[in-house]
């Protein structure tokens, strides 16, 4: 089945030498029969855990319904969503599309539309998707090789550096975007007051902040969304992944008089935003929030980092544990593939994030004897790993 793949699938990703069929809570099969551990949750997608009986019987009754018609009527279930995001959001206004990717590039128009300027500031080290302008704003070189010439209206500073990005501000700057915790490049948090001051400079300087959400958001770090973890409001943010409990949806939100700079017709998406998607979405907000899980992901994070940081202490290949909440990064001395593969063979899967970091993401449903079994699995994978 695998030389199928080859045979009739772009080799554009890495994979794993498993097929997964079946998943609940943390725990999927594969088409062998055999279980594993899930801490990547499809990268950080499933947060309400695989095949949530909420998210599916949201989907099958809408299912029975109608599935999709066009953004040109008004569709009931995105009002719904759309009313509960505001609401746990404290007053932001919705746009929804299909992915992070997306939801992104709708920012950047908006910060456009709005202060109808184009520079943006963002960090290296980020990342904010595949298309050619969050490529462009993606501040890793490693993913823009091959596809020059991006967009020349990105600025790219260190992250967690003020000052550097204060003397990045000029007359031509209209927002900075930033990821609170930056997943692709390694799980790398800021300093304490780095988002505040960030704030405060946008504030001084009249320039919009946007925040990238899109891996952080919906309970991973402890709190519904990071910018309420490091209690700093942007003007707009960007969610998706775990929004729809395993279904395809992204969103932008704004401030609104910041969104109603999109007039009719200003941006548009075909699926975005439809009935299958806001249903699902809507379920798996509704149980992020009904069973408490930014709660769960702060306390299991805890525990987990605590028993994670007990192994650095007997590995001298671990340099650092860091995160918050289910979203942790251990770096290692060594490059980590070697680490993921062993550690799939003795059934959990992990993620490997700039080379030398293993990244825990796993689904906010996890049971402590879950992470018990992890950890154990992670120890005896390290043993005389140098």
């Amino acid at each position: 089945m695998f030389e199928k793949d080859e045979k009739y699938l772009a080799q554009t990703y890495r994979k794993q030498p498993i097929a997964l069929v079946e998943g609940r809570g943390a725990i999927v099969k594969d088409s062998e029969g055999r279980k594993y551990i899930d801490c990547f949750s499809g990268l950080a997608v499933l947060n309400v855990g695989h095949s949530h009986p909420r998210v599916l019987k949201a989907i099958n009754e809408q299912a029975k319904k109608i599935m999709h018609t066009s953004n040109l009527y008004y569709i009931l279930p995105q009002i719904e969503l759309a009313e509960l995001l505001y609401k746990i959001s404290g007053g932001y206004k919705s746009f929804f599309c299909n992915s992070g990717a997306e939801a992104n590039e709708a920012a950047i128009k908006l910060v456009r539309k709005y202060t109808g300027m184009s520079e943006i500031i963002a960090a290296k080290n980020s990342f904010h998707g595949r298309t050619i302008l969050t490529l462009s704003a993606t501040g890793q070189e490693k993913y823009k090789h091959g596809f020059e010439p991006l967009c020349r209206e990105f600025l790219h500073v260190e992250f967690g550096s003020i000052e550097e990005l204060r003397n990045a501000v000029s007359k031509k700057t209209a927002a900075v975007l930033l990821e609170p915790i930056q997943g692709e490049g390694g799980v790398v948090v800021p300093p304490k007051d780095y988002l505040r001051e960030v704030r405060e400079l946008c504030d001084e300087k009249g320039i919009l902040l946007v925040l990238d959400e899109v891996q952080t958001g919906f309970g991973r770090v402890g709190e519904i969304f990071a910018w309420k973890l490091f209690k700093v409001k942007p003007d707009i943010f960007t969610v998706a992944k775990a929004l729809g409990g395993g279904f395809p949806i992204g969103a932008m939100l704004a401030k609104p008089e910041i969104m109603d700079a999109f007039q009719k017709g200003d941006h548009a998406s075909t699926f975005g935003g439809n009935y299958l998607a806001c249903a699902a979405a809507k379920a798996a907000v509704e149980a992020i929030l009904d069973e408490r899980l930014a709660e769960r992901a702060k306390k299991l994070g805890s525990y987990f980092k605590a028993r994670l940081e007990k192994l650095k202490e007997k590995h001298e290949v671990i340099k650092e544990v860091r995160g918050y909440g289910l979203m942790i990064g251990v770096e290692l001395g060594i490059e980590c593939a070697d680490v993921v593969d062993k550690a799939r063979e003795k059934g959990v899967l992990l993620n490997c994030a700039s080379d030398k970091v293993v990244r825990f993401l796993p689904p906010l449903v996890i049971e402590k004897g879950q992470l018990d079994k992890v950890i154990a699995t992670f120890d005896s994978v390290l043993a005389g790993k140098k």
